[in-house]
């Protein structure tokens, strides 16, 4: 398996939500998670991170977020420069979607949960 670095955008410590969820099945399968949310907590292990750090080296941006609380992360993802950005349920934006594409960032409407089922995380 090839471990994969995924920054989670709208990290939370509830465990009925999907990207806690998310986040524990990333662990489970070998993936550096850095969760990063508006709440204090810890997840899946990790504490999460309330500002927006420079990194290095992510494979993937995960995003629980809505389209209407994107727009601040916008420049802090493309800054970022994953190879792709999963757009999971709920969180499908046209807009960002083509602003990652004109910076030669994958966009993907998916579900992490299903991809890591599926074996095509």
């Amino acid at each position: 398996m090839n471990s994969k670095k995924t920054v989670i955008i709208g990290a939370t410590t509830n465990p009925s939500r999907y990207a806690y969820m998310a986040a524990n099945r990333l662990v489970e399968n070998g993936h550096e998670i850095i969760p990063i949310g508006i709440k204090k907590g810890e997840l899946a292990g990790q504490e999460i991170i309330n500002d927006k750090p420079p990194l290095d080296d992510v494979g993937t941006v995960t995003l629980y977020l809505g389209p209407a609380k994107q727009p601040e992360y916008y420049d802090y993802i493309i800054s970022l420069n994953p190879k792709r950005v999963i757009f999971n349920p709920g969180t499908e934006n046209q807009e960002f979607e083509s602003a990652l594409r004109k910076e030669n960032i994958e966009a993907i409407e998916a579900c992490t949960l299903v991809m890591l089922s599926a074996n095509t995380y």
